[in-house]
């Protein structure tokens, strides 16, 4: 690491380095070195304060002092793991803030409400990391759940983390819905791309946009209800679809739109260079966009199962509270692996 900030820090002593088209590139790397630098040292200065700690409480046979101890030990040990895990995420955006689009799949009011489970899912994953949440587009299902929620998640490697989630999440489950309390298995599907910054330049043609108005659906007052301020944008030659309603103007939910588009747009383009890359060596086969990463049994048993890397886990109430942590963390092991 230290490494290479000394190399970083000599280029930029260099006279024609912010004329450099990887000028802002090797900043962002030099930033996310010096966090993950001091990131370090804060984790071995806590792990000498427990040993001091810890040598005084045995001198003095405080038990009060020695949970103590126990008890930080715990959160360090957690700490140490994320930033293990943080070693990882080495892609290109990989520390960008990422933005999430859930759609329900097939099966009208029951594959909405496992949307609205996810994106709830998803949601107090956020919380519980810190992540500031920014809903942009919200459209609600007809009697319950949500049909499509797109939202901002902002923090360092938000996106690293959450491309994992990407796929197809398959739900099976005695449907609340259904009086004759029969089994039902839904679908949902959740795209995530990286937040981009100015410095990533993606060409659009108008001329290949639909853009289309309507009246927004969701919450924001009656001001977005009376007025065609909702914006749906599509890509004629992708075929992709992306949507704004939560502001209050058609121009904010325009510019909005563009950024996912954009966003959307780029990390196709990246998603078709890995597969061709990996096709000249090999043929290693990929997980793509749409394919079916992770089952949620509910009933006959209560299993969920992460079909990329075999991770399962009986504790379905706690994955649909947000702990989805072991399922990344399992995900981008093996993605290193490869």
């Amino acid at each position: 690491m230290d490494a290479r900030l000394s190399a970083i820090d000599q280029r930029m002593l260099a006279p024609d380095f912010w004329e450099s088209p990887d000028s802002a590139d090797l900043l962002k790397e030099r930033a996310d070195l010096l966090a993950r630098r001091d990131e370090v040292a804060r984790l071995d200065a806590e792990l000498e304060d427990l040993e001091v700690l810890l040598e005084l409480a045995e001198e003095e046979a405080d038990a009060d002092v020695v949970a103590e101890v126990r008890q930080r030990a715990a959160a360090l040990e957690k700490e140490v793991g994320r930033t293990e895990l943080a070693r990882l995420l080495a892609g290109p955006h990989d520390r960008s803030s990422a933005i999430v689009t859930i759609h329900a799949g097939a099966g009208g009011t029951e594959a909405q409400d496992w949307a609205e489970m996810l994106l709830r899912m998803y949601l107090r994953w956020c919380e519980n990391r810190g992540y500031k949440v920014r809903m942009l587009d919200h459209m609600p299902g007809e009697e319950a759940g949500t049909k499509s929620a797109t939202f901002l998640a902002d923090g360092p490697y938000a996106y690293g983390y959450l491309k994992a989630e990407a796929g197809v999440h398959r739900l099976v489950r005695i449907s609340p819905f259904d009086a004759s309390g029969r089994r039902h298995t839904s679908f949902a599907s959740v795209f995530v791309v990286p937040e981009l910054d100015d410095t990533i330049h993606v060409e659009i043609d108008e001329k290949d946009l639909r853009i289309d108005t309507y009246r927004s659906s969701g919450a924001g007052g009656q001001h977005v209800n009376k007025t065609d301020s909702a914006v749906r944008i599509t890509h004629l030659p992708t075929g992709i679809v992306v949507q704004c309603q939560n502001e209050r103007s058609q121009h904010k939910n325009k510019a909005i739109a563009m950024k996912i588009l954009k966003s959307r747009l780029y990390e196709a383009e990246m998603a078709k260079r890995e597969q061709e890359k990996q096709k000249l060596h090999g043929g290693k086969k990929d997980i793509a966009w749409g394919s079916q990463i992770r089952s949620y049994v509910l009933h006959p048993y209560q299993l969920i199962k992460d079909h990329r890397t075999d991770y399962e886990t009986g504790n379905v109430g706690a994955v649909l509270d947000g702990e989805i942590d072991p399922f990344i963390e399992r995900y981008l092991q093996l993605q290193a692996g490869n």
